[in-house]
């Protein structure tokens, strides 16, 4: 992972980067560095993943760490994390009114149980249902979530930041909660 730009990176930055590395991710999601925006920070960097099962993609997502030293208003501090979740929907599931709540929910309490202290949350929770009609009519109705979300960490310790997101993919993925105490089971197709 590189930063935005070709200066060096502040201190920060650099303990930041390093803090992502004591993310614990569940074994169904793999992450690869990806191309950072380079024009809404000094500093940037960009984390892609999938959740995927017997060679299923299930889940789809970005991470993306911003730092500005001096500090951005709208973001209440010198870093933020932007990010995007995004996964097949059952279509019936798409039309429950209260989903879109739920959806919010579910990134906020992954950052809650992982102790990722934040403020300035905001995002939206988007579902989308398709109907094929005419030459298409064969296809089944479809769906997708998206929740696309940021919000300030409280400090550069973003390692749980990673991991709450990467338990949010695995909930847009379907996948039951891990616990300790209990063996996943791969979900029945």
């Amino acid at each position: 992972m590189t930063a935005g730009e070709l200066e060096m990176p502040s201190g920060p930055f650099q303990a930041a980067l390093a803090s992502l590395e004591n993310a614990d991710l569940r074994p169904e999601v793999t992450i690869e560095g990806a191309p950072a925006p380079s024009r809404l920070a000094p500093f940037s960097v960009a984390i892609t993943a999938e959740v995927e099962v017997e060679g299923e993609e299930l889940a789809t997502g970005r991470f993306v760490v911003l730092h500005d030293p001096a500090g951005q208003d709208e973001w209440a501090g010198t870093f933020r994390l932007v990010t995007l979740a995004r996964a097949p929907l059952e279509p019936d599931i798409a039309g429950d009114p209260l989903f879109a709540e739920v959806g919010w929910a579910w990134l906020t309490e992954a950052l809650t149980a992982h102790g990722a202290s934040y403020i300035a949350a905001s995002g939206t929770v988007t579902r989308v249902a398709s109907e094929s009609f005419g030459g298409l009519a064969d296809r089944p109705p479809a769906a997708e979530v998206e929740i696309r979300a940021s919000w300030t960490p409280a400090n550069e310790q973003l390692g749980a930041h990673l991991s709450a997101w990467g338990d949010l993919l695995c909930t847009v993925a379907g996948l039951p909660p891990a616990s300790p105490d209990v063996a996943v089971l791969p979900p029945r197709r």
